[in-house]
């Protein structure tokens, strides 16, 4: 069985990305992440040392995306996943998608970004 914490639109301004103005000046990105865990425990003690503080995840999240300038979107995801799976042994997976609305594109578009899944290796 797997449980599911969530936190949709957290919304970052960073400076990543390929070209100049892109790391001067930064932009929005928005972050849904999706915890798998067991949930078993917390929903029967309703103690929140039985699991996950959506206030660390935050937390956690936002340094991580925020510390480092990262060129690519993937890297920026995979630095969330790896300080999610580090800091929080209780996660088994995390989901998540990164949203760069701006992103400087010839296009007319509602979203680009990417989405990566990554598991606590046994």
């Amino acid at each position: 069985m797997t449980d599911t914490i969530f936190v949709t639109g957290l919304s970052i301004h960073a400076r990543h990305g390929v070209l100049d103005h892109e790391t001067k000046v930064g932009q929005r990105f928005v972050i849904d992440l999706e915890l798998y865990t067991d949930l078993s425990e917390p929903s029967r003690s309703d103690r929140l040392g039985d699991t996950v503080s959506y206030a660390d995840v935050v937390a956690t999240t936002t340094d991580a995306f925020k510390n480092t300038n990262y060129k690519l979107l993937e890297r920026a995801a995979g630095a969330v996943a790896d300080a999610i799976l580090s800091h929080f042994p209780r996660i088994r997976a995390v989901k998540i998608t990164v949203h760069k609305p701006h992103a400087p594109i010839a296009a007319i578009f509602d979203d680009v970004g990417v989405m990566l899944t990554r598991s606590r290796h046994p």
